[in-house]
């Protein structure tokens, strides 16, 4: 392993938290000018709602197949390539006349947002040493959090004074400055062994995780017929089962199954997956409570919830060189009964519980989310061999992903379904008005952020299970 001197290295570290930053805050920047959108190209809802959903759907289903590419033909190529692709998409969703244009450039986009995710974490274990490597994932981590917390509040500003264009305009110096760095810190790619590209398996994974990805993702948010979201869950298993199968045939697979048998690597994978999925459960059930209970406008809300990924930075500027000097299992563990306990003081929200408790209960949420992600990064990488690093990096994005939108449906079916149960029970004792929406939503509430507590808790069991790991790979 070729580790840089350290000024190169920042060079390379900013780059990819240029990166990250723009490929997290650009998936939450256009939710909040959606309805912007909607008017201005004069469409419904429905078809707006693709502006998001293409983005998030393509950048899920193809983490796998870029992260493989890019450990054939080369990290860092792959990286720039992505850079590049996602600066010219923002550039041309920006000039779209129309909604058609641009959902394809959101597409086109999220090729290379794609790209960028499926190797940024393979990038940095190449070229950092293993003993520094956890301050390292924390410059990633650091810049995620800053897009999820700004995304609404920049998209907002920039809509409001320069036009829903702007959202996307302002990728430009962004993109042109860290494709200079990438392009200028990190090193050539070595020529490695050429081996085949799994062309069947890239195929398989890209239907079955899209089939799944589309129902969950629109269930989530406004249902879908019962029969078709059954359909498209069996359809994409049978692809599943489909893909494995050709796996263990292909000589040279997509996915090398063999990863898995390594219990490190598995139960933090399976961790990781569960953590993301209790922290969008809570990012999508709050603003239903702030905003119909508390009676909080949409940037008041905002500021409530923003002491999440505010504690994510603070851990996250802190743990990381503790993550490299420290077993990962204990801190990641720690992180995650912490963030258990953060998500179980929120499940006793009234409709008149002091901000202070809300905010409190926010930031030991983010502060055992932020524990917990760069020592489980960390691990997940070290222990992913040399010539799969690339492949593991888009295993790492495409869990991300997955937890989020199943979050995102958990929360959907579950809250809609008791607090609907809820108000049905009040509505019959003759409550009213708010007197009936009120405990009704906190009754929804209080069950879809118990779910978030059982996934927190399970992060931290699988988190456990690992055994005692090596504190440093190669």
């Amino acid at each position: 392993m070729l580790a840089l001197k350290k000024p190169r290295m920042r060079l390379m570290l900013l780059s990819i938290a240029i990166g990250s930053f723009m490929s997290v805050m650009d998936s939450n920047v256009v939710n909040v000018v959606l309805p912007v959108i909607q008017n201005y190209y004069h469409v419904t809802l429905s078809i707006v709602e693709w502006v998001v959903t293409a983005y998030l759907l393509i950048v899920s289903s193809l983490l796998l197949t870029f992260g493989r590419i890019s450990d054939i033909f080369g990290h860092r190529k792959i990286y720039l390539t992505g850079f590049i692709i996602f600066t010219i998409g923002s550039f041309l969703c920006g000039l779209s006349i129309s909604i058609q244009m641009l959902i394809g450039c959101r597409i086109f986009q999220a090729l290379g947002a794609a790209m960028m995710f499926s190797c940024n974490f393979a990038i940095i274990t190449d070229y950092v040493a293993p003993e520094s490597r956890g301050r390292a994932f924390s410059v990633t981590a650091i810049a995620v959090a800053v897009g999820t917390c700004s995304g609404p509040v920049v998209g907002g500003a920039l809509a409001s004074l320069l036009g829903w264009q702007s959202i996307f305009f302002m990728n430009i110096p962004f993109g042109i400055v860290g494709i200079f760095l990438a392009s200028k810190s990190i090193p050539m790619d070595s020529k490695g062994t050429p081996v085949s590209f799994d062309i069947k398996g890239s195929i398989l994974i890209f239907l079955a995780l899209f089939i799944v990805l589309l129902p969950l993702n629109l269930g989530g948010n406004k249902g879908i017929n019962s029969i078709l979201f059954a359909t498209m869950i069996v359809v994409s298993l049978i692809l599943f089962i489909v893909f494995f199968f050709v796996e263990r045939r292909s000589k040279y697979p997509l996915l090398n199954l063999g990863l898995f048998q390594n219990r490190v690597f598995s139960s933090n994978v399976a961790a990781a997956t569960f953590n993301y999925m209790a922290q969008f459960i809570l990012a999508f059930i709050a603003p239903f409570y702030l905003e119909k209970v508390r009676m909080l406008s949409t940037a008041m809300t905002g500021l409530v919830y923003i002491p999440m990924p505010l504690a994510i930075i603070l851990v996250a500027i802190s743990i990381g060189r503790l993550s490299d000097n420290h077993d990962n299992r204990i801190m990641a563990s720690f992180g995650m009964g912490l963030m258990a306990f953060g998500l179980l003081l929120l499940c006793f929200l009234k409709s008149d519980t002091p901000y202070w408790y809300i905010i409190i209960s926010m930031i030991l949420t983010g502060a055992g989310s932020g524990m917990f992600q760069i020592p489980n990064n960390s691990t997940i990488m070290g222990n992913a061999p040399k010539l799969q690093r690339g492949e593991t990096s888009g295993i790492l994005g495409t869990m991300r992903n997955i937890g989020m939108v199943i979050g995102v449906a958990i929360s959907g079916v579950l809250f809609n379904h008791v607090s609907a149960t809820a108000q049905t029970t009040y509505a019959k004792r003759g409550l009213t008005g708010y007197s009936l929406t009120n405990p009704s939503i906190v009754k929804g509430m209080e069950a879809t952020v118990s779910a978030a507590v059982i996934c927190a808790l399970l992060a931290m069991v699988f988190s456990l299970m690992q055994g005692k790991n090596q504190k440093h790979k190669v």
